[in-house]
C-alpha cells in the first residue's frame, strides 16, 4: 500500500481544481490533484467565455493546464478516484480506487456536477454539438438561428428573456404539461413565442445537428439549435458522505470563501455555485485556494511561535 503525506489534496480536475492547484503550487504548498478524468464538458468541442482561451477544446484546456502545473514540482496529480475519507482538520486520511492511502491537512471538493441520463430520444446525439445547457457558453454560435428551448414552468419565464438576446426566432417545447398560468402563457403569446405541451416524441438530427424536435402529437418543430435544462448531480458522493451541508438542489454548501460547513474542508468549481462556466469555475478554486493556504499558514505561524 503506497502512501503519500501532502498539505493539500484535491479532489478534481477540471478548472477549479487545476487552478486551486496551480496557487497553491505557487505558494509551496505539497498537493495532490486527484482526478478521474471524466469530464462534463467533455460533450462539447469547444469552450467559450475565456479569455485568451476563447473557442478552444476542453481537452487542449487540460492539457495546457497540466503541463502549466508541471513546473511546479509540489504538485503532483493522481489518476485516482477517492473512494472514502476520513479524519478532520490537519489530519485527514484518504483511500484512493488504487490502494493509495493520501494523508493532508486539508481538502479541496472540486468534483463538478455530471448529467443524469438523458431521456429524451435523440438528445444524446446533439448534446454538445447543437443541443446545450448554457447560452452565455454557447449562444454565440446559435444567433439568429431558430432554437428550440426545453424547459417549463417558472424557470422558463426567466430562461426565455435570457435567451431573447441571442435569437428571437424560437419555440418551446415543454416535453409535457407546461406548468405555467395562463398569465404566463399568456405572455409568450404576447411575445410571439410558439408553445407546445406535447411530450417529445425523438429529436431527429444529422451527424450531430438538430433539425426537428418530434412531438407525440405528430407536429414537428424545425430549428437549429436546443437550449435544454439538465438534471444535473454533484460530480461525487464525498462531500455528502463525510458530512458537508449541501443544497436541495445536490451543491455543496460553501460560504463566499469557499470554505464548507466542515473546518479544513474547501469546495470550489460547479459542485458550489449554480453558475456553471469554466472561467467562473477557475475563479472560485483560485479564491479558495488563497483562503486554504492563509489558513495553513497562519497555522503554522501560531505553532512555532
Amino acid at each position: 500500500m503506497k502512501n503519500i503525506h501532502v498539505d493539500v489534496v484535491v479532489i478534481g480536475g477540471g478548472p477549479a481544481g487545476m487552478n486551486a492547484a496551480l496557487v497553491l503550487g505557487r505558494a509551496r504548498k505539497e498537493v495532490a490533484l486527484i482526478d478521474a478524468e471524466r469530464p462534463r464538458n467533455a460533450v462539447t468541442s469547444r469552450m467559450h467565455g475565456f479569455l485568451t482561451r476563447d473557442g478552444v477544446a476542453p481537452s487542449e484546456f487540460r492539457r495546457m493546464a497540466r503541463e502549466e502545473l508541471g513546473a511546479y514540482p509540489s504538485v503532483s496529480i493522481y489518476g485516482e478516484s477517492v473512494t472514502s475519507i476520513s479524519g478532520a482538520d490537519g489530519a485527514f486520511q484518504l483511500q484512493s480506487s488504487e490502494g493509495t492511502v493520501f494523508k493532508c491537512k486539508k481538502i479541496l471538493f472540486a468534483v463538478g456536477m455530471k448529467d443524469s441520463p438523458l431521456h429524451i430520444p435523440g438528445l444524446a446525439e446533439v448534446y454538445g454539438k447543437s443541443a446545450f445547457v448554457c447560452p452565455y457558453c454557447d449562444g454565440w454560435e446559435l444567433r439568429d438561428q431558430p432554437l428550440v428551448i426545453i424547459q417549463k414552468g417558472k424557470e422558463l419565464l426567466h430562461f426565455a428573456p435570457v435567451i431573447a438576446g441571442w435569437t428571437d426566432r424560437f419555440s418551446v417545447c415543454t416535453n409535457g404539461p407546461d406548468e405555467l398560468t395562463d398569465a404566463e402563457r399568456e405572455e409568450l403569446k404576447r411575445k410571439g413565442v410558439p408553445l407546445f405541451d406535447s411530450p417529445i416524441r425523438r429529436i431527429e438530427s444529422r451527424d450531430g445537428l438538430v433539425q426537428e424536435v418530434v412531438l407525440e402529437d405528430g407536429t414537428a418543430v424545425a430549428c437549429r439549435g436546443i437550449f435544454f435544462k439538465p438534471q444535473l448531480m454533484t460530480g461525487s458522493d464525498l462531500p455528502q458522505s463525510i458530512g458537508c451541508e449541501m443544497t436541495e438542489a445536490g451543491a455543496v454548501v460553501v460560504n463566499e470563501l469557499g470554505k464548507t460547513s466542515l473546518p479544513g474542508v474547501f469546495s470550489a468549481g460547479d459542485a458550489a455555485s449554480p453558475f456553471h462556466q469554466t472561467i467562473a469555475a477557475a475563479s472560485s478554486g483560485s479564491l479558495a485556494a488563497v483562503i486554504l493556504n492563509n489558513e495553513l499558514n497562519m497555522e503554522a505561524w501560531r505553532r512555532e511561535a
